[in-house]
């Protein structure tokens, strides 16, 4: 990925076409501790802007304020809690006196074989990964609104779009995402509102550690599942995609005077995502004269 595919414009004019003070923007930033949201953290402060970054642990934000103690405000946020969510909300406009840049960062992912997942497993990554979102950005919505300005950022997935097997959890909260996403970005864009939903291929983040979990292994789908958790378990820590450099075309993106709707992160991504836009079309194509024909005669 190179963090040069977008040109800078505007920097300090209008942002996504929606009137804003000129100055600094004031970023809010879920899921900081760690991965894309740390980096996009440092990417912001080094933007010259402000941000407040939140996590369940606050501790672990202590170096991210030490980089501008004036600049970055450290809140408890779990987007599971409506009332946390509230609070910091509030706690950023204490700080900062508005939100500029929102962005959902805050996801956990959960693989294995759908009949390996159990119910209170997928409940809680849809409530982490999708409502979770939903809560965040209905707490946000009304100060953008206001002010007729804003943007939001939803980091999706490479797999918001191309799914595979041992992906029914993950796959399925981040196309919930998307779909919601892209519905919100139609609904708010008259506001001067604009949405990004970013879908990065493999980072060399905690995605493949400590962010990751697994549902119970059944003998039935080891032969798909097995070997697939093999290689991504492998391949933790040697990821090609470098956070710093994903964080610098967010940031690059929100500066544009038409951001886009949709920012593919890193090569792979941009490859996978185009292979399976091409394949629906030949599906399409596949299935034509059995679905056309449908209407009354």
């Amino acid at each position: 990925m190179r963090s040069t595919v977008m040109g800078r414009q505007g920097r300090r004019g209008v942002a996504g076409g929606a009137g804003r003070e000129e100055g600094p923007r004031v970023w809010f930033v879920t899921g900081s501790s760690s991965g894309l949201g740390r980096a996009l953290v440092r990417a912001a402060v080094a933007h010259g802007d402000r941000v407040v970054a939140t996590a369940r642990d606050v501790s672990a934000l202590d170096d991210l304020v030490a980089l501008a103690p004036e600049r970055v405000r450290a809140l408890r946020l779990d987007v599971t809690d409506v009332e946390s969510v509230r609070a910091a909300v509030a706690g950023a406009e204490e700080a900062f006196g508005r939100i500029d840049v929102l962005v959902n960062n805050a996801a956990y992912g959960l693989l294995g074989a759908f009949e390996e997942l159990g119910d209170d497993q997928l409940r809680a990554n849809f409530e982490t990964n999708v409502f979770g979102v939903m809560t965040v950005t209905r707490a946000v919505l009304p100060l953008m609104r206001r002010r007729r300005s804003g943007h939001i950022v939803q980091m999706s997935s490479v797999n918001g779009v191309v799914p595979g097997p041992g992906g029914a959890a993950y796959v399925g909260t981040k196309y919930a995402l998307e779909g919601f996403s892209a519905a919100l970005a139609a609904e708010v864009a008259h506001l001067g509102i604009r949405v990004t939903i970013v879908e990065p291929g493999p980072f060399r983040t905690d995605f493949g550690g400590r962010s990751l979990r697994w549902g119970t292994p059944m003998a039935e789908y080891a032969e798909i599942i097995a070997p697939a958790r093999k290689a991504l378990e492998a391949s933790h820590g040697s990821q090609s995609g470098d956070p710093a450099r994903g964080a610098e075309a967010i940031v690059a993106a929100v500066d544009l005077d038409e951001p886009p709707l949709r920012l593919p992160l890193g090569a792979e991504a941009l490859g996978w995502i185009r292979a399976h836009f091409q394949s629906r079309i030949e599906e399409l194509d596949a299935v034509e004269e059995l679905g056309a024909d449908t209407a009354f005669r």
